[in-house]
């Protein structure tokens, strides 16, 4: 292994990193897409199983041996539940390669994805990484570009009201769909292109981080070492809703969101923002919160938080940088 975590196996023009964590039929559906869109690529598909100890491991290795004996698809078994970082780091260190394509097991690309989005990194040979368009199984195109989160977000956040909104649309970490090639400060890593030779600088994704968030500081990473991050529309996957994780779904319901994905927002305002940073990014929540409860003055309803929000926030406080699962409180 070199210092970036990629071995001396071949040398490939693309590997496809695909993580499982109890998603057996998704995660080989995912694989099928990209199998059937690899004609003329030298590439390799590395699936890395989580841990998952539901038999979804012996199930996709079962599948595996039923193609030809030489179908470009790997099965890696992780010895821990590595998360999102770890996960898709084994998949990077698994083969050399000039492109590496972090896919999310809930996905399927569209015909002509990997030829599209290849050209693409090879007409910006300053791009670190190509974000494609990622769709909803209805069509539906998904937000898949951001800004970067600060206390102004977390405000916006807090408050859920339109005055406050347009007053910091600039700060909204949401882009509007197609961005503008300057406004991308990160892209949704549920699918993205990165560069071998952007992680062999930057290195790889900080394991700190179990689920959520890892993605911001990867491109934060790379964006203050120079690269920065191309949208590619015409290359186009499906990402299906409600897929290989929970946030989303708990979020939506207003439920209380997993410690992890708390612990993962701590760091990051840490990281981003430096030692105050989660506290401003607290006091401007909260802040929000009290704008939001406002509303009633004007006979609206208030609109509501994750369930334990303004307690969960301030998980892993005092240890910004420790324990990435954290604890329920």
């Amino acid at each position: 292994m070199t210092e970036t975590g990629i071995s001396s196996a071949p040398s490939h023009r693309l590997v496809v990193s695909i993580i499982n964590y109890r998603t057996a039929e998704m995660t080989i559906r995912c694989v099928r897409s990209v199998l059937d869109d690899m004609q003329g690529i030298d590439a390799h598909v590395a699936v890395v199983d989580n841990l998952s100890g539901d038999g979804s491991a012996e199930e996709i290795e079962a599948w595996i041996a039923s193609l030809p004996a030489d179908a470009p698809v790997s099965l890696i078994r992780s010895d821990t539940n590595s998360g999102f970082s770890g996960g898709h780091n084994q998949g990077i260190g698994a083969r050399k390669a000039e492109f590496y394509l972090v896919l999310n097991s809930d996905t399927v690309v569209r015909p002509g994805f990997l030829t599209t989005i290849l050209n693409a990194a090879d007409a910006n040979p300053d791009a670190g990484f190509l974000a494609p368009c990622i769709e909803y199984d209805d069509g539906g195109q998904q937000v898949s570009c951001f800004r970067f989160p600060s206390p102004a977000s977390e405000l916006i956040r807090g408050a859920c009201s339109g005055p406050v909104s347009l007053l910091l649309a600039s700060r909204d970490v949401s882009l509007n769909m197609p961005p503008q090639r300057d406004q991308i400060d990160w892209a949704s890593f549920a699918c993205i292109l990165l560069r071998e030779r952007m992680i062999r600088q930057v290195g790889p994704m900080d394991e700190g981080y179990f689920l959520y968030f890892e993605d911001v500081e990867y491109c934060w990473r790379a964006r203050r070492a120079g690269w920065r991050i191309t949208y590619v529309p015409e290359a186009r996957v499906v990402h299906f809703r409600g897929g290989s994780g929970p946030v989303k779904a708990l979020a939506s319901e207003r439920k209380r969101l997993p410690a992890y994905y708390y612990a993962s927002r701590t760091r990051l305002f840490r990281q981003l923002h430096g030692p105050l940073g989660p506290l401003r990014a607290n006091a401007a929540w909260l802040l929000g919160r009290m704008i939001a409860r406002l509303r009633v003055l004007a006979g609206k309803g208030i609109p509501p938080s994750n369930a334990g929000e303004v307690r969960d926030i301030w998980t892993n406080f005092l240890s910004p940088l420790g324990d990435r699962h954290a604890r329920e409180g």
